[in-house]
């Protein structure tokens, strides 16, 4: 067969348009071009995907205003970026330990009901100070504890029949409670309730709150899965205003008139541990009056001190101490950080405040200025200290008056100073100042106050929720001035693992010399200490008896762990 039988004519293809035929040898090239289109798009598909993955990283790994060297994870991005996220679930691990504030936190909680528990963390940096296995160990068993004795729990409502007793047969009880009353300023509560949560894990007891006006208005809960407020209808709770150092169940007054039966075990005691209380109340820091008070099922508390120094001078309380803080001066800040968790109003003040004012500084510097002066203010000594201090140690750098010395600089560092007062005339004296002229370094000075309320108003719930929010800001700063005797900046400091610079306290009106000092450990002082030694029954200087309960440096006979 001939090999041309194969050789067949081309058969014409008519395109769709017409009758003209198109040959295949012009077939050929729009076979290629629409080959090359189809590869195009794929690849311009792939790339488009590709990028979108490399932007949501971008996205969820940008890095916080206040550290740029620290990568953030899912939970950190939906607090900057302004939208709710509150129904998200947290999927990455990456920041756990510092979203668990390194372990001291509990998982498990409903976070949109409390948003700052897990998100304070993203406004501060990462804390130095880590928890002792030991701690986490006695927070997980304590947890365990005030579920199984909890409010509404059969042990509570068993324990809740002691009560009509005077005394109790079985002392050996399956729960044991230690209630705190609400009493004082903000800043004392804080502080006392830390004091008294502390001794509930030393002698193995379920914490209890009193409400008071605003404490549910406040805080969140801090235990999983149960109550640490104590309830409404709670027997004794109307007492609890009338409590006092002659109270018939107060533990200094039975002493005092030799009641104290050690054969029998009350139902209940009354602890006052207040600034005003007396040398018998004060019995309470001792060990064998522990061993008697470790008898009674229900305990209630009345106190506006941080008394944590004094119980490490406890024997029996003193080992267990060392296990639970190696590092001494880290108490109030690990207890702080673990307790107290502002409610989702207050924390919308503190979130919405740092976003403004504070999240672009380069550095944030925390003045808080509480004057005891009697008069209104503001007093020019007080101005005039805040200036010889903030200068001399640096914080904010002095202003050029002849506008002739700035140095100007392509790229200035800003600073936030966050002021904190009753009276707004400090903070404007300072904005004032860096407004009207230049500063030597070139350096940008903001200087801003969330309130100025005037005076104290400890039953406003308004009021208290400001105090705390402010509380929370000046922890978020890099560099804290606080007030000498001030409660309000010991919580700050606290919170924030800050060791400040202390203003000292002005006598006659004077701006003392020097302006301030830097304190020896972030811990709170405790105020109204026992000068008594337990064993010799006579009194001593306890602030020599250990080296690490110190005299504080702001009140010389209050006594401080460092």
């Amino acid at each position: 067969m001939d090999q041309n039988t194969y050789r067949r004519k081309p058969s014409p293809i008519t395109t769709t348009g017409g009758s003209n035929p198109v040959s295949s040898s012009e077939l050929l090239p729009m076979k290629l071009l629409s080959f090359g289109t189809m590869k195009l798009t794929k690849t311009f598909t792939t790339c488009l995907i590709l990028f979108s993955v490399l932007l949501a990283f971008s996205m969820i790994f940008h890095h916080h205003p206040s550290d740029p060297n620290r990568s953030m994870g899912f939970a950190e991005a939906r607090v900057l970026d302004g939208r709710d996220y509150s129904n998200v679930t947290t999927t990455t691990d990456s920041n756990d330990s510092d979203r668990l504030l390194g372990g001291l936190l509990a998982t498990g909680f409903d976070e949109a009901s409390c948003l700052s528990r897990y998100q304070s963390s993203l406004y501060r940096k990462p804390s130095p100070y880590k928890p002792s296995p030991y701690l986490l160990s006695k927070l997980r068993s304590y947890e365990t504890l005030h579920k199984r004795c909890g409010p509404g729990t059969e042990s509570y409502k068993k324990a809740l029949t002691q009560l009509d007793q005077d005394h109790i047969d079985d002392n050996n009880s399956e729960c044991k409670y230690v209630v705190w009353v609400s009493f004082s300023g903000l800043g004392n509560r804080i502080l006392s309730l830390a004091s008294v949560f502390l001794y509930a894990l030393l002698a193995d007891r379920v914490l209890l709150v009193d409400r008071g006006k605003d404490m549910a208005d406040l805080f969140c809960e801090p235990f999983p899965d149960m109550s640490w407020l104590l309830p409404l209808d709670f027997p004794m709770r109307d007492q609890f205003d009338g409590l006092n150092q002659e109270s018939s169940r107060c533990y200094g007054h039975m002493l005092k008139n030799n009641v104290v039966d050690n054969e029998k075990s009350l139902s209940h005691l009354y602890l006052h541990l207040v600034h005003d209380y007396g040398d018998h109340d004060k019995m309470f820091f001792c060990q064998g009056d522990q061993t008697f008070i470790g008898k009674v099922p229900w305990l209630v508390v009345k106190t506006d001190n941080y008394f944590v120094p004094s119980l490490w001078l406890i024997p029996g309380f003193d080992e267990e101490l060392d296990k639970l803080f190696p590092e001494k001066g880290t108490v109030f800040h690990h207890l702080g950080r673990y307790l107290f968790h502002p409610t989702n109003q207050v924390w919308g003040l503190v979130t919405r405040y740092y976003e403004a004012y504070l999240s672009h500084a380069d550095e944030k510097i925390g003045i808080q200025v509480r004057v005891f002066d009697v008069g209104a203010g503001p007093f020019q000594h007080v101005m005039d200290q805040i200036s010889a201090c903030t200068r001399k140690e640096k914080l904010l750098p002095e202003v050029d008056t002849l506008v002739e010395r700035s140095n100007r600089v392509k790229a200035p560092k800003h600073k936030a100073v966050l002021v904190t007062s009753l009276n707004s005339g400090y903070s404007e004296n300072l904005k004032s100042m860096y407004w009207e002229y230049p500063t030597l370094t070139g350096e940008i000075i903001g200087v801003h106050q969330p309130s100025q309320e005037g005076y104290q108003q400890t039953e406003k719930k308004m009021h208290n929720g400001k105090a705390l929010a402010e509380m929370y800001l000046l922890s978020m700063t890099d560099s804290l001035v606080t007030s000498a005797w001030s409660t309000f900046g010991y919580v700050a400091q606290g919170l924030g693992g800050l060791k400040p610079w202390i203003l000292y306290k002005p006598e006659n009106r004077t701006a003392p010399e020097p302006a301030c000092g830097r304190a020896m450990s972030m811990e709170p002082c405790f105020h109204a200490p026992p000068f008594y030694d337990c064993k010799a029954k006579r009194g001593i200087d306890t602030g020599k008896l250990v080296p690490h309960v110190r005299h504080c440096e702001d009140m010389s006979w209050g006594l401080k762990l460092v």
